[in-house]
């Protein structure tokens, strides 16, 4: 079983990626500003940090084999995370990514369509942003996945698709994907690389 760390464990995405990580027997180190709301739990570490402190968290992450950063794009730019990940000597880094920067059919990214939700622009723009920093990226073995357009609460289903940079969209016509089930998506990733310096996504 691997050592992870994930940033972000207190979120939406976050709090479920700690829940599936522990379900398989992994060993975490939740990270975030207040981790209180975890509580003492077997297998668990948590550790209070902002990850904006680079030194703290380099501090934190050290020793594990892998970091799942599932942080906020629009305040936590990519060399926060990437630079403490590579001084600490962790090579793998998992990144919960958005929808924003997927494709559409007519090969024009989602967060340039026509209706794209204006509040929804600032996070999808750093995310697209972080996602490129990636790409240049020479030394982490990193791994960026894009939930559906929809990423929302909902029960863990084990059942959902694959895919690379093209938004899937369900045949009833819509592109979701519950937490839960993403959380399965990243954790095989953990366990079994597939993506090793791509961006996937998953969806129903």
């Amino acid at each position: 079983m691997s050592n992870i760390a994930i940033i972000g464990a207190t979120g939406r995405a976050g709090s479920q990626l700690l829940e599936e990580a522990l379900r398989r027997g992994h060993s975490v180190t939740a990270i975030a500003r207040d981790t209180s709301k975890i509580g003492q739990r077997a297998g668990v570490v948590s550790k209070n940090v902002d990850v904006l402190d680079g030194d703290a968290l380099q501090a934190a992450v050290a020793g594990h084999d892998v970091v799942i950063s599932a942080a906020h794009f629009a305040t936590i730019p990519a060399a926060a995370v990437v630079a403490p990940v590579k001084k600490a000597g962790v090579k793998r880094l998992l990144v919960v990514g958005g929808a924003g920067s997927l494709l559409l059919p007519d090969g024009t990214r989602v967060i340039d369509s026509e209706g794209f939700p204006a509040e929804y622009k600032a996070e999808a723009s750093a995310g697209a942003l972080f996602l490129e920093n990636l790409r240049k990226e020479q030394e982490l073995d990193w791994t960026f996945l894009s939930p559906s357009a929809e990423f929302v609460e909902g029960e863990r289903t084990g059942t959902f698709r694959v895919g690379k940079d093209d938004l899937l969209v369900s045949g009833a016509g819509r592109s979701w994907i519950t937490f839960a089930d993403y959380a399965i998506a990243m954790l095989d990733e953990v366990e079994v690389p597939k993506h090793s310096r791509q961006r996937f996504t998953v969806g129903y």
